[in-house]
């Protein structure tokens, strides 16, 4: 039994952070997005006496990750054999192209990925997985919907898929070749007051209403805000090089996503996408464009603004 697999990367158009936890995880208020850059996952499975996995990493990325039992990868399908209560010898090849903590979510969708793959081929449920997955990683669960868009809240793990019928804008992304760590990100976060946290709930409502209502990108393009930028942009000389730079091109749907490094904007054109990664590129980055990965069930809604090719920061850029 044998599948192959587009695991796509996400970014996110809004990110606020209303509270934290007891056991130091902090709640959210987030809009996530599915974007046509992403790894290629192949996996074959055959069930076994005893269980077997392995782990082949390729593409640009592959050789600067580890390929054992610590890549998520490898966990999301052990999780799956535990949790039905199955062995299996299990081969898996990752063609790596998603940047790690790049705030793409790359390893996130990979473990999703390799879980979607297993209950294709043994035909199990995967909403059975949900809170399994979420224990692997806060964004994983994400990626086991079929949808584009999801509001997320609490750590990330209660979702909410949101309608987005389009047309939709291009995104330029740029990683500056710099690696952002989470949890000294979180470090340095102050919580914000009440008073913000209202209000920023409150703009995001409005961004989805305008998402759900198909509204042009100038209706909602300032409704964009992520929390982290403050705990990542006065510390990165190179995230704060890339919106400098962005700023002087008078591109106004600008953001960082996640918990960083990669910053990205919206456009209206693919025009003006070329153009803008034209004046962005320097040897210090990789700027790539490309747009929202829709599902089969958005293709056949006959949403537009579509790109069905797989493409990656080193094929598109």
């Amino acid at each position: 039994m044998k599948t192959t697999r587009f695991c796509p990367a996400k970014i996110n158009l809004f990110l606020e952070v209303t509270g934290k936890r007891p056991n130091g995880y902090h709640e959210l208020a987030t809009l996530f997005a599915k974007i046509n850059v992403g790894d290629r996952l192949t996996l074959q499975a055959t069930p076994a006496p005893q269980t077997a996995i392995t782990l082949k990493l390729t593409g640009p990325i592959g050789p600067l990750l580890r390929a054992d039992e610590t890549n998520l990868a490898y966990r999301a399908a052990v999780i799956f054999l535990e949790h039905f209560h199955l062995t299996a010898q299990i081969d898996m090849e990752l063609e790596k192209h998603t940047p790690t903590g790049a705030g793409l979510g790359g390893g996130s969708s990979d473990a999703a990925g390799v879980m979607l793959a297993l209950c294709e081929l043994f035909g199990k449920d995967k909403k059975e997985l949900l809170p399994a997955a979420a224990k692997l990683g806060a964004d994983v669960p994400l990626f086991l919907y079929d949808d584009t868009f999801l509001k997320g809240e609490g750590i990330g793990e209660k979702l909410t898929p949101v309608e987005a019928p389009g047309p939709l804008p291009w995104l330029v992304l740029v990683y500056p070749n710099t690696v952002v760590p989470t949890k000294e990100v979180f470090r340095r976060l102050q919580l914000p007051d009440k008073k913000s946290v209202l209000t920023n709930c409150s703009n995001l409502d409005k961004l989805i209403t305008y998402l759900r209502c198909a509204n042009p990108l100038a209706d909602w393009k300032d409704l964009l805000f992520n929390r982290l930028e403050e705990c990542v942009v006065p510390f990165t000389n190179s995230v704060r090089n890339v919106l400098r730079d962005l700023r002087k091109t008078n591109t106004d749907a600008v953001l960082m996503s996640g918990s960083g490094s990669t910053v990205f904007a919206l456009v209206e054109t693919e025009k003006d996408a070329k153009n803008l990664v034209n004046k962005l590129q320097t040897k210090e980055r990789i700027v790539f464009f490309t747009t929202f990965h829709r599902s089969l069930k958005d293709e056949n809604n006959g949403n537009t603004n579509t790109s069905y090719g797989r493409g990656s920061p080193q094929s598109v850029r």
